[in-house]
């Protein structure tokens, strides 16, 4: 019987680790994507709109797991649900909350997975 996976929401801001939105995307998929802890410990960096271009954190994450798998990236399904792609965007527009952005780029991960 195979364990079921944690959805990537239950990660963040929970004790002791207190990931953000980015970590607590690839710890959803740790072990799918067999991602190290110190590469989850890597993405602390991308949190609170500090990833590349400002973009979502949650979305960031998304996006490196889409890669790994060579798949093209999230922006537009995610766009499509948050109506932004920019943390500034997102936060000053209350588009989203970081947990619910967390569990879009979730959903969305594991829909390019179940293709």
């Amino acid at each position: 019987m195979t364990k079921k996976r944690k959805s990537s929401e239950t990660y963040f801001h929970a004790a002791p680790e207190m990931y953000n939105c980015a970590q607590s995307v690839l710890k959803g998929f740790q072990t799918e994507f067999s991602i190290s802890d110190e590469k989850v410990e890597e993405f602390r960096a991308f949190g609170g709109g500090r990833a590349e271009n400002g973009i979502c954190g949650a979305l960031y994450a998304a996006n490196f797991l889409m890669e790994k798998m060579g798949k093209p990236k999230l922006d537009d399904a995610f766009k499509e649900k948050v109506s932004y792609v920019k943390c500034r965007d997102i936060k000053g527009n209350k588009a989203c909350s970081c947990p619910s952005c967390v569990r879009i780029a979730d959903e969305l991960v594991s829909l390019k997975m179940e293709k």
